[in-house]
C-alpha cells in the first residue's frame, strides 16, 4: 500500500488552476477520477486544513470578488476535498522530534504524519523545504512514475499478519471512534458496546450478542450460563488450543477430548455419540483454522441427548456453513478478538451470541460478577467487561470486515491453487463444500515440517504451529481430562505448518512462499 499526504501548496495550485496543464490532470486524476489508483490512499493532514482554508480565502480575495461568494467556494472545495482523501492527524509533531529544526508547523505536521503511517510514503509538494528529516517529497510530475514503480513496493521481510497495513486503511474511522471514546470517558460499558453488539447481532444473525473480555472468557461465562460445574463432563476436540479443554477444567468439569476429521481437522461427529454418558453435560465443538464445524450432525446428536452445544469460533467468525453465519450455528456462540484472530481489537476481546432469551440474560449478570442491578448479586460471574476503547477499534474494523473476508478467500484460493500446481506433495486446506472459511490460519501439512519450517525463517518467511500438541496429551489435562484414541490428531500435530496469511498478502509474497517451499517439498 502506498500513502501520499498532499501538503497545502498543491491544494492552493490545484483551486487555483495555477499549476501547468499537464500537472493539474495529474493530479485531479489522482484525487477525483474514477480510474485513481486503488493501492494509493491520498491524505490530507487535518492540522493543515485551517491553513488551508485562511490561504485559499486570502488568494481568492485578491480576485476581487464578493467575501461571501469566497467563503462559499473554500467551504465548497474543502467538503470536495475530504470527500475525496482520507485524514490524518499528526500527534507528536510537537514533541521533540522538531525542537530546533528550522521547519515551519505546516511541515512539521506533514512529517511527523508521514512518520504515523506504514508502508511506502511520500509527501506531493513542489516546495523544496518540505524535503526534510528523510521523507521521501514529490512533485506532481514524479508521482505517476512512484505509483507504478514495483521496486518502492519491496519489503524486505513478510509479516505473518499485517496490522500496519490494516490501520492505514482503516485510520481515519479509527482515530474517530477512539476520539469519540476519550471525549465521553465512559470506558467500561460505553456506548459503543451497545452499538457494537447490535452491529454484530445483525452480522451474525442472532436475537442477542454479548460481548466480553476475552475469547477465553467468553467460553467459561457460556459454560457457567449452562450450569456446568464440578464432575460434568463435556466434549470438545483434542485438537485446538488449550483455552477450550481450560475453562472446562477450571469449573471442576471433565474435558473428554475426541479425534478429528482428517480433513477439516475439526471435531468428527461420527466419534462423539460414543463419547457421551450420563455426566455428559454439553459438547464444545471447535471450528478450527477458519471453517465451520459439521455442526448439523453435531446438533443432532446433542438434540437426541437433550445436550447444549457452545461452538467455540474463535478463529471462524465471518466463516459461514451451509449459508448460515459461524456463532449462529448452536446453543451459544463464542468468538475471539485477539488482534490476529480475523476481526481482532487491539488487545483482548470477545463475544457470546445466542437466540435465548434467558440464557442472555444470563451472559450479561455473569459478565458483571453475577449482578442483576447494582450490588445485588443472584449468582457467581466474573468480571469480563469488554473495554470500550476496544469496542471502538472493532467498530472502526467491522465495516471493511466483509470486504477482508472476501480478501482471505482469495488469498488461501491462490495459496491453494499455486500449491497443487507446482508441489502437489503439499497437503492443502480442504474447505467442506458446505463451508466457507476466513483462513483464520493457512495450514498446509508437511512431512518434514520442522526442517522446513527452519529453511523458510531463515528466508524470513514467519511460520508458526497450530498446534504441536493435542489436548489429551498435554501434562495439565492427564489427571482432569478423559482421552479417547486420537490417532489421527497425535498424526497431524507433526505435519501442520502455519503460513503468513491477511487479508493484504500481496500476489508476489504468495508466489515467493509456494516458491521457497517447492525447493525443500
Amino acid at each position: 500500500m502506498k500513502h501520499l499526504i498532499l501538503a497545502v501548496d498543491i491544494i492552493l495550485d490545484l483551486w487555483t488552476r495555477r499549476l501547468p496543464a499537464d500537472q493539474l490532470t495529474l493530479v485531479d486524476q489522482l484525487l477525483f477520477a474514477n480510474t485513481k489508483p486503488q493501492d494509493c490512499k491520498c491524505w490530507i493532514v487535518t492540522g493543515n486544513l485551517s491553513l488551508l482554508e485562511y490561504e485559499a480565502i486570502q488568494e481568492f480575495k485578491t480576485q476581487d470578488r464578493p467575501q461571501q461568494t469566497v467563503l462559499l467556494e473554500v467551504k465548497t472545495l474543502l467538503k470536495q476535498l475530504i470527500a475525496a482523501t482520507d485524514q490524518i492527524t499528526s500527534y507528536g509533531f510537537e514533541q521533540a522530534d522538531f525542537i530546533g529544526v528550522a521547519i515551519d508547523i505546516e511541515t512539521a505536521q506533514l512529517v511527523k504524519a508521514a512518520t504515523n503511517l506504514h508502508g511506502d510514503i511520500a509527501i506531493l509538494t513542489n516546495r523544496q523545504s518540505v524535503a526534510v528529516l528523510g521523507v521521501n517529497t514529490l512533485t506532481p510530475l514524479q508521482v505517476f512514475d512512484w505509483l507504478k514503480n514495483p521496486e518502492s513496493q519491496t519489503k524486505s521481510t513478510l509479516n505473518f499478519i499485517d496490522l500496519a497495513t490494516q490501520q492505514d486503511i482503516i485510520r481515519t474511522p479509527l482515530e474517530r471512534c477512539i476520539t469519540s471514546v476519550l471525549k465521553h470517558g465512559q470506558y467500561i460499558l460505553g456506548p459503543e458496546i451497545i452499538q457494537l453488539e447490535s452491529k454484530l447481532a445483525e452480522y451474525v444473525g442472532t436475537k442477542y450478542c454479548i460481548t466480553a473480555s476475552s475469547g477465553t472468557d467468553t467460553l467459561l461465562m457460556a459454560m457457567l450460563a449452562l450450569g456446568i460445574g464440578p464432575g460434568d463432563e463435556v466434549i470438545t476436540s483434542t485438537f485446538t488450543f488449550i483455552a477450550t479443554g481450560e475453562m472446562i477444567a477450571l469449573l471442576g468439569a471433565i474435558p473428554v477430548f475426541i479425534d478429528i476429521d482428517p480433513q477439516t481437522y475439526n471435531i468428527d461427529p461420527a466419534k462423539i455419540e460414543l463419547a457421551i454418558t450420563p455426566k455428559t453435560k454439553a459438547i464444545v465443538p471447535v471450528s478450527l483454522y477458519g471453517q465451520c464445524a459439521d455442526m448439523d450432525a453435531i446438533n443432532t446428536i446433542a438434540d437426541k441427548y437433550s445436550l447444549p452445544v457452545i461452538e467455540d469460533a474463535a478463529q471462524s467468525f465471518g466463516a459461514t456453513y451451509k449459508g448460515r453465519k459461524s456463532c449462529s450455528l448452536s446453543t451459544i456462540g463464542s468468538t475471539s478478538f485477539f488482534p490476529s484472530k480475523p476481526l481482532g481489537a487491539y488487545g483482548d476481546g470477545g463475544a457470546l451470541f445466542t437466540n435465548d432469551d434467558n440464557s442472555a440474560k444470563l451472559l450479561r449478570e455473569i459478565r458483571v460478577h453475577g449482578q442483576n442491578r447494582r450490588y445485588h448479586h443472584p449468582r457467581l460471574g466474573i468480571n469480563g467487561r469488554f473495554d470500550t476503547l476496544q469496542a471502538a477499534v472493532v467498530l472502526a474494523k467491522l465495516d471493511y470486515f466483509a470486504d477482508e473476508v472476501q480478501q482471505r478467500h482469495a488469498k488461501g484460493s491462490k495459496y491453494t491453487s499455486m500449491f497443487n500446481v507446482t508441489c502437489p506433495d503439499v497437503i492443502t486446506p480442504y474447505i467442506a463444500p458446505y463451508n466457507t472459511s476466513v483462513y483464520a490460519q493457512y495450514t498446509i501439512q508437511l512431512m518434514n515440517r520442522d526442517s522446513v519450517a527452519n529453511k523458510l525463517n531463515a528466508l524470513g518467511i514467519p511460520t508458526a504451529i497450530h498446534y504441536p500438541i493435542p489436548l489429551n496429551q498435554q501434562p495439565v489435562f492427564s489427571s482432569v481430562g478423559i482421552a479417547t484414541d486420537t490417532p489421527i490428531a497425535n498424526a497431524v500435530a507433526g505435519k501442520v505448518l502455519s503460513l503468513p496469511m491477511h487479508p493484504y498478502l500481496v500476489e508476489k509474497d504468495i508466489i515467493k512462499i509456494v516458491n521457497a517451499l517447492r525447493q525443500y517439498c
